[in-house]
């Protein structure tokens, strides 16, 4: 498993996740209406996104299996939003867990962020399992704007939560 940019041939797996509707149920974006262009488009604009950064998941013969991005980075206040998204194909086989590990450790050692949000509709079960079988826990105080505590499940791993077990280097 590693991380790596998002390539050209990652579109048409990426567009497999975007129309099972057991992955983007729960999801705010209607993923059901994405082409495989949408899904190039997105791929290129990535390559000089500054505001967020996103990478694929790949397997050990370097197939795509997810994305795993911070978005809306904030250089002023330190902080972005994390988001995962794996293919039906790689869920249960540890790729979720590398990739916010991973993309954790590039926030606060490359990126030098302070805090990481996320937030999870509560109806997606499999997501809030997963979020506490690895630790993280909700936080009573949602970081965003314009989205509802009451229908969102909020979360944050702050840098000093994270040095003795990220071992993070800068």
């Amino acid at each position: 498993m590693k991380l790596r940019r998002l390539e050209d041939r990652d579109a048409i797996l990426m567009l497999e996740w975007m129309h099972d509707d057991n992955i983007v149920h729960f999801m705010r974006t209607d993923f059901s209406k994405k082409t495989l262009a949408d899904c190039e488009a997105f791929i290129h604009l990535c390559q000089t996104d500054e505001n967020n950064v996103h990478k694929a998941i790949v397997d050990d013969d370097d197939i795509y299996m997810g994305t795993v991005s911070l978005k809306n980075i904030d250089s002023d206040k330190h902080n972005a939003e994390f988001a995962i998204v794996i293919r039906k194909d790689a869920m249960g086989k540890g790729f979720s867990k590398f990739g916010m590990d991973e993309i954790i450790r590039y926030g606060f050692g490359k990126l030098n962020l302070d805090t990481i949000y996320w937030y999870v509709n509560r109806k997606n079960q499999r997501a809030i399992r997963f979020y506490d079988k690895n630790g993280y826990h909700e936080k009573n105080l949602p970081l965003g704007e314009n989205y509802n505590s009451s229908m969102y499940r909020w979360y944050t791993i702050q840098r000093t939560d994270t040095l003795q077990s990220w071992k993070i280097e800068n």
